[in-house]
């Protein structure tokens, strides 16, 4: 079928699986390196509890079969090794099958992680991978043109991607519709950038500006990605461009970037396609297979869509082959932050010595500058923006995320910039705050150093110690 592959396309497909595999890397890498203290055996949300309550049928995984922190640590660095093969364009140097069974393997890794992962995988930019990892399966290598079906495949996830967070948008917050939700986005969102507070101080009609070129933007473009060329390429590289803004507007982990390499498979790039011979028939009926088993799927997240009811970043399946996607459908008019704090003191009176533990990414100290960690995903960061945000979202996990600070828990403290209690002598007491934030003004800034200016609300959580002696090894 000579309409089944394009080969304007191979450029735009090396690119796509390069940079698929390097965000493969980036998912792997955090997983391996913060696994212990959030789903380990010692873990706030253990892996082996889950596994007991919840059967395979709803959360397939290898990890239903076998788990231990070791076993854990192996798989998850395999993911490493398998990205960086990727990375490398093992792929193109294995037939046809052999490739595809390579892009097979990262896929099964990753889904049997984001399966157990609870609160700490329920981020949708995790099905998004998964999703366009799938797909990525059927691309072919250089025995063979990128398939078509495949790539407008991608293209339909990018549509559901862009087009979802839009409805969601319009449907949620009137400040959407106003044209002034980033008057307070960027002070707001869960972890903002090394930019964000330059960002926040743009003039307001610049502001509007923003929100109106977001809404074309995934209102509008999304539909012309199935357009004739070069209209795909002009909706994908607005695309893009859009993307890459906000990557420098603040940290949201991995998604800004599997959008841009989702955007690539509409892309028709410079460069001389090799002569291949022609497509196999197993491929063939593989591929479209696979197309009719995506279509089949996308029922349920089209009905979502057009749903007045709209759910952002759920999946509809255990395999998480077809999902929907959102995000910001509200914006919070004010940052609330909790501040973790300890005391050696055996009395935890209020003149105690409160010393306070430095998150990575999330704001702490007020003088102290955002940092750029994304497509690196800070989990506990992020779950700290929502526990601010509601108690209820910490209900699962702060307990225990209390109990290792008081028993100075390597693995806990590694997901940390700094304890301030030395590894021998954990604190008595630790208690939480909230505060409430706001970016300093051109002047606060220049006479004071600081980005932020925080106050005291209320207590987040009173001073709490152990009860019993600590965990052994």
């Amino acid at each position: 079928m000579e309409w089944f592959t394009a080969s304007e396309y191979w450029t735009s497909r090396l690119l796509l699986q390069r940079a698929l595999a390097v965000l493969y890397l980036v998912a792997f890498l955090g997983a391996a390196l913060q696994f212990r203290a959030l789903i380990g055996e010692r873990g706030m949300l253990p892996v082996s509890r889950f596994v007991a309550r919840v059967p395979f049928r709803r959360a397939p995984s290898v990890f239903q079969l076998h788990c231990s922190d070791r076993f854990f640590a192996a798989w998850a660095w395999t993911g490493c090794a398998v990205s960086l093969a990727l990375v490398a364009g093992l792929h193109d140097r294995l037939p046809l099958w052999g490739g595809m069974l390579l892009w097979l393997v990262p896929w099964l890794l990753y889904l049997s992680i984001v399966n157990v992962g609870q609160t700490w995988y329920g981020f949708g930019w995790e099905s998004l991978l998964l999703e366009t990892g799938f797909l990525a399966v059927f691309l072919g290598n250089d025995e063979i043109a990128p398939p078509v079906v495949v790539l407008f495949l991608l293209r339909w996830i990018l549509f559901r991607v862009e087009f979802g967070a839009g409805l969601i948008k319009m449907r949620g917050d009137a400040c959407w519709r106003r044209l002034t939700c980033l008057d307070y986005h960027h002070e707001t969102q869960p972890m903002p950038g090394p930019l964000s507070w330059f960002f926040h101080r743009l003039p307001k009609p610049f502001h509007r500006v923003e929100v109106a070129a977001n809404h074309v933007t995934q209102l509008v473009v999304p539909v012309l990605l199935f357009a004739p060329q070069p209209v795909a390429s002009a909706a994908a590289a607005l695309m893009i461009v859009t993307q890459l803004w906000l990557v420098l507007s603040g940290n949201f982990s991995w998604l800004n970037w599997i959008t841009i390499v989702l955007a690539l498979s509409a892309l028709e790039l410079p460069g001389k396609a090799p002569d291949v011979p022609g497509t196999p028939i197993w491929y063939e009926v593989v591929v479209l297979s696979a197309a009719a088993l995506i279509v089949v799927l996308s029922h349920g997240p089209v009905r979502n869509m057009i749903s007045r009811g709209q759910a952002m970043n759920r999946s509809f399946d255990p395999l998480h082959l077809v999902n929907t996607y959102g995000a910001f459908g509200s914006v919070s008019r004010i940052r609330y932050e909790v501040v973790v704090e300890g005391t050696a003191d055996a009395v935890p009176r209020e003149d105690a010595g409160w010393l306070e533990y430095e998150f990575r990414g999330k704001p702490g100290d007020p003088r102290r500058w955002p940092r750029q960690f994304a497509p690196y995903h800070l989990r506990l960061d992020w779950m700290m923006w929502f526990a601010a945000l509601s108690p209820s979202y910490a209900d699962p996990w702060f307990g225990g995320f209390v109990e290792r600070l008081l028993e100075n828990d390597r693995d806990t403290l590694r997901l940390l910039r700094r304890s301030p209690f030395p590894p021998d002598a954990p604190p008595h007491y630790v208690r939480a705050r909230l505060y409430r934030y706001r970016y300093t003004t051109w002047q606060e800034l220049w006479s004071t150093g600081a980005c932020w200016e925080r106050t005291f609300v209320r207590d987040f959580l009173p001073p709490t110690r152990l009860d019993r002696e600590p965990r052994g090894p």
